[in-house]
C-alpha cells in the first residue's frame, strides 16, 4: 500500500506526476492528502486535516495561506526558477512588439488582404514609414527583483546591449552571483527607475508588494519610460498607471494581466498570462515540485520553502527512524528534544538543526524504533508545532 496520499489540484505536466514512485497514492479527490500539489487553485490547508505539505508548481504562492500553514507546522514549496526562461522568453518580444510597432504594423498588413495584389508593394512602401520603430540597444532597462526571472532579464539586457540596473529588496546571493558584471546593482528602487527607459517587474506578491507600484514610484519613474508587469497584477495600482499613461508621464504599460479597463487603453499591451505557459515551464515546474514534495514526505527534508528553513539530511543504512521536531525559533529547543530523547534511552545518531528566525526545523536519527511517548513529550512543550517520525525499517 501507498505511505503517502496527494491530492492533485488543477492540470500538472504528466512529466512531473511520473517522478512519483509507489509510495504515492495521486488522485483529485483525496479528501485526506498528507501532501497537495498545485497550480493556480486556492488552497486552504485547514480543508486537509492530515496535512503535511503544499507544493506550488510555480514561484507564486499568493494562492496558499501561507501564515496559517505555518502556524500548524505545513511545510509549503514553490518551484523558483523553473519558469524563469518562459517569462523572460515573452518580456523581450513583448517590449519589442511596442517599440518596433510590431502590433500595429501587423494590422495594417492584414488590412491589404482586400486591395487588388499589384497596388500592395506601393501601399506597403507609402505606409511603413508610420510603423517605424525604435531600438531597445543602448537604453536602459530597470529590474526590479532580482530573482530567477530578474536576473536572467537582466542578463538578457547586457546581451542586447542596454544599460542595465537593478534592485531586489531582500536579495539571495545565490541569483546575485548569477548577474553579468556589466548589471548595476543599486541601493533603492528611486536608483533603478529615475533614469530607466523601462522598468520591468519581478517580485512576489505579498502584503509588502501589494500595491507598491502607486502613484508615487511612477512619479520617481524617468518621463516617457515603458513600465512592465509580468510579476503579478495587484502589485501595479491600476488607476495610478492609466492616470500616467493618460497624462503622458509614461509611454507605455506592457502587462500579462488583462483587466476590462486595461484592454481598451491605446497605450497598454497585455498577453492573457502567458508568462509562465510553455510546454517546458509547465514540466519543470510539475517535476521540481513533486521532486520537493515527496522527498519532504519521505525524507523529511527541505529545499525551496518559502516558510521552514532549507534543511537536508541523508540516512545512513544504519538509522531506523527519523524524528522531524518543528518549533518556533526561541532559545533552548535543541537542549529540551535532546535530553527528552536520551531520557527515554535513545541514542541519538545525527541531530541537524536550521531555522530562518521564524521557525525552528530539526531532523533527529535514531537506530532504534521510538515510541509514540517520546513525541507526546517533545509536544507537551507550548514551543513545538509538530513533530513526526519517519521509519527506515
Amino acid at each position: 500500500m501507498p505511505a503517502f496520499r496527494i491530492r492533485r489540484i488543477n492540470a500538472i505536466a504528466k512529466e512531473g506526476l511520473r517522478l512519483f514512485g509507489d509510495n504515492f497514492a495521486v488522485s483529485p479527490e483525496e479528501a485526506d492528502p498528507q501532501g497537495v500539489l498545485v497550480r493556480s487553485s486556492q488552497v486552504d490547508v485547514d480543508d486537509y486535516p492530515s496535512l503535511l505539505a503544499v507544493a506550488r508548481a510555480g514561484a507564486g504562492v499568493n494562492n496558499i495561506n501561507v501564515d496559517r500553514a505555518t502556524e500548524k507546522g505545513i511545510c509549503v514549496f514553490n518551484s523558483p526558477g523553473a519558469n524563469a526562461n518562459a517569462v523572460v522568453d515573452l518580456v523581450f518580444p513583448m517590449i519589442g512588439v511596442w517599440k518596433r510597432n510590431i502590433y500595429a504594423g501587423i494590422q495594417f498588413c492584414r488590412s491589404l488582404a482586400e486591395m487588388e495584389p499589384d497596388k500592395v508593394g506601393a501601399e506597403v512602401e507609402k505606409k511603413k514609414a508610420a510603423f517605424r520603430g525604435d531600438e531597445i540597444a543602448g537604453k536602459t532597462l530597470g529590474v526590479i527583483g532580482l530573482g530567477q526571472i530578474g536576473v536572467r532579464l537582466a542578463n538578457g539586457g547586457v546581451h542586447r546591449f542596454m544599460k542595465v540596473r537593478g534592485f531586489d529588496p531582500s536579495p539571495a546571493l545565490v541569483n546575485i552571483h548569477q548577474l553579468l558584471p556589466e548589471v548595476t546593482i543599486c541601493r533603492s528602487i528611486r536608483d533603478t527607475v529615475v533614469t530607466a527607459d523601462i522598468v520591468s517587474l519581478h517580485l512576489p506578491l505579498t502584503d509588502g508588494t501589494r500595491g507598491m507600484v502607486n502613484r508615487e514610484f511612477i512619479t520617481r519613474m524617468k518621463k516617457g519610460a515603458i513600465l512592465v508587469n509580468y510579476a503579478r497584477g495587484p502589485i501595479v495600482d491600476e488607476e495610478a498607471v492609466v492616470e500616467a499613461l493618460d497624462c503622458g508621464h509614461l509611454e507605455a504599460f506592457i502587462c500579462d494581466f488583462p483587466t476590462a479597463r486595461l484592454v481598451g487603453h491605446p497605450k497598454v499591451l497585455t498577453t492573457p498570462h502567458l508568462g509562465a505557459s510553455t510546454a517546458q515551464s509547465e514540466e519543470n515546474c510539475a517535476s521540481m515540485a513533486v521532486r520537493e514534495l515527496s522527498n519532504y514526505l519521505e525524507y523529511g527534508n527541505v529545499v525551496h520553502s518559502v516558510n521552514f528553513p532549507n534543511i537536508e539530511s541523508t540516512p545512513t543504512d544504519k538509522v531506523h527512524t527519523r524524528i522531524i521536531v518543528i518549533n518556533r525559533d526561541v532559545p533552548g529547543m535543541i537542549a529540551l528534544v535532546s535530553n527528552i530523547i536520551g531520557h527515554h534511552g535513545i541514542n541519538i545518531a545525527s541531530y541537524l538543526n536550521q531555522s530562518n528566525g521564524k521557525v525552528g526545523y530539526n531532523i533527529i536519527d535514531v537506530e532504534s524504533a521510538v515510541p509514540a511517548a517520546v513525541l507526546a513529550d517533545i509536544e507537551n512543550n507550548a514551543d513545538v508545532v509538530r513533530t513526526r517520525t519517519i521509519s527506515f525499517a
